[in-house]
């Protein structure tokens, strides 16, 4: 069953595109460029999410993360 999201392919794509740039922008290698969008998501989690919904969120995301490498 797919899901279907609150925002639209076009504001996901011009989000994605921001990040990829900054991270060109830097040289980052692809093991920096992982180390800091990783520390990226801990921080979103760490600051913007309950105590309580964390761990199920996170567990969520390193799910949907392996599914989309399929």
């Amino acid at each position: 069953m797919a899901l279907q999201s609150k925002y639209t392919n076009a504001e996901v794509e011009a989000l994605i595109a921001e990040l990829l740039a900054v991270l060109e922008k830097h040289q980052a290698p692809v093991d920096l460029s992982l180390m800091a969008l990783g520390n990226t998501v801990s921080h979103l989690l760490s600051t913007r999410v309950s105590p309580e919904s964390k761990a199920q969120l996170a567990e969520q995301f390193a799910k949907a993360l392996t599914q989309s490498l399929r």
